[in-house]
């Protein structure tokens, strides 16, 4: 309280020094304590209740703790790759040293494992993701790379402010679903485009057999709708304009240029459809049980054949803890297990990952550390090992894949990707016919089944 009088007083001092007439309010004749005519800018003489010295706590340099650190709050981020800059958004908590860090997918947090600030150096571990984000902070700036995979990116990241949006009657509204046309090695013919639009703000995905982009987020402006995603993986900049034909043009990354049509003239004009997820991966033979035999972490193998997955429903849940759509289905296979267990249900995760990662699933343990997932994860092989682990399957290509085993170990149902929650209505379907199927196979008994 001692201070803000000293520092109003000072304010007030200035301001008498500036304006020729004081407004009403101000007094004509300094207070005792305050010189009539102060010197330019600075008294010569402190007036009695200003001291020379500031008191302790009032130190030229800021004590530690004292702006010492990058402000806790939100941050405006780039990640380049491949010469594009990418916006993203970072949020910072804690006191140093213990700071921690979160990348943002859509709403919900991606929260950093481990973090610390010390000698003006910010590390951030996100152990689930294998990765690290190192940079320096200076003058209001943190600027440094993104390790991840053997690869390095470049990061830079200032205060988070409010963007600047175009008024909302000048935006063009492109809310809903759309279909962009596309070839992909996995045969697709086209891909889903989901559109949320509020003003001029937009959260949108693409959705591919294999599970969406994350949430595409950002806004309007200079004729077109610039969107971005980062949540520790899948670096995304998509630049959406919408042309005179109701089509929109899309430009991913500055290079790939692609057209949507809106789903409903798609069809009326027959165009090829997205690929079925619950068709595009099948089994050789649908009356044979599902194998699987495979080491835990601990080195222990589960098998199919024990007793623990005996006259169960069962859904195996192949994927990798590399694999971005696995760490958004992880924790809806978690929810799944602890709603349904007690009637029956087991989950078992396949995971295929890199040679280092079998030998030391560091990554895989995290992943399992960060979604709580109480399910065995075993370690099935590495990623090209796929096809000779599990030759009952065909068109096996997606990450993930979700297998749903009936009370007598046959395959009833077949899931390729993972629509999350930025895929909208295609999210809300795949969950409910999930509940419906696993609603079924819990209500039969191993006999019937047969």
């Amino acid at each position: 309280m001692k201070m803000r009088s000293i520092l109003a007083a000072g304010s007030l001092l200035l301001a008498s020094a500036a304006l020729a007439q004081p407004p009403a309010g101000l007094l004509t004749t300094p207070p005792a304590g305050l010189l009539a005519t102060p010197p330019a800018g600075l008294l010569a003489t402190p007036p009695a209740g200003l001291l020379a010295t500031p008191p302790a706590g009032l130190l030229a340099t800021p004590p530690a703790g004292l702006l010492t650190q990058p402000p806790a709050g939100l941050w405006d981020g780039t990640i380049t790759v491949n010469d594009v800059a990418i916006p993203f958004r970072l949020e910072l908590s804690g006191e140093s040293p213990n700071i921690r860090g979160a990348f943002f997918n859509g709403d919900d947090k991606v929260p950093s494992t481990t973090g610390r600030f010390e000698n003006g150096s910010l590390v951030l571990s996100f152990s689930q993701y294998g990765s690290k984000l190192e940079a320096t902070w200076k003058d209001g700036v943190l600027e440094g790379k993104y390790m991840r995979s053997n690869r390095t990116y470049a990061v830079r990241a200032t205060r988070a402010v409010s963007p600047q949006a175009a008024a909302s009657e000048n935006v063009p509204s492109i809310d809903g679903l759309w279909e962009i046309a596309a070839k992909s090695s996995k045969g697709e013919s086209a891909w889903r485009f989901v559109v949320k639009q509020s003003g001029a703000q937009v959260s949108a995905a693409i959705l591919r057999v294999d599970g969406d982009t994350g949430a595409l987020q950002g806004t309007y402006r200079n004729g077109k709708f610039v969107l971005s995603h980062f949540d520790g993986a899948r670096p995304l900049l998509l630049e959406v304009t919408p042309a005179a034909d109701g089509t929109l043009e899309l430009v991913e990354n500055g290079q790939r240029k692609m057209t949507a049509v809106r789903t409903a003239e798609a069809r009326a004009k027959n165009l090829p459809a997205p690929t079925d997820p619950a068709t595009h991966t099948s089994v050789k033979d649908p009356n044979e049980p599902f194998h699987f035999s495979f080491p835990d972490l601990a080195g222990k193998t589960v098998s199919d054949t024990d007793a623990g997955f005996r006259d169960k429903v069962t859904i195996i849940a192949i994927g990798g803890s590399w694999c971005p759509n696995c760490h958004d289905e992880a924790p809806y296979l978690e929810a799944l297990y602890k709603k349904y267990h007690a009637r029956g249900l087991e989950v078992v995760g396949l995971f295929f990952e890199e040679a280092d990662q079998l030998k030391d699933p560091a990554r895989v343990r995290a992943f399992i550390r960060q979604y709580g997932v109480e399910y065995p994860i075993l370690l099935a092989g590495e990623t090209g090992e796929l096809h000779d682990k599990l030759p009952q399957a065909v068109n096996l290509d997606c990450w993930p894949t979700t297998f749903f085993l009936g009370r007598d170990g046959r395959v009833r149902a077949v899931h390729a990707g993972y629509a999350a929650s930025a895929s909208g209505v295609y999210h809300d379907d795949l969950e409910k016919d999930v509940t419906e199927l696993l609603d079924r196979l819990l209500g039969e008994n191993s006999m019937a089944a047969r």
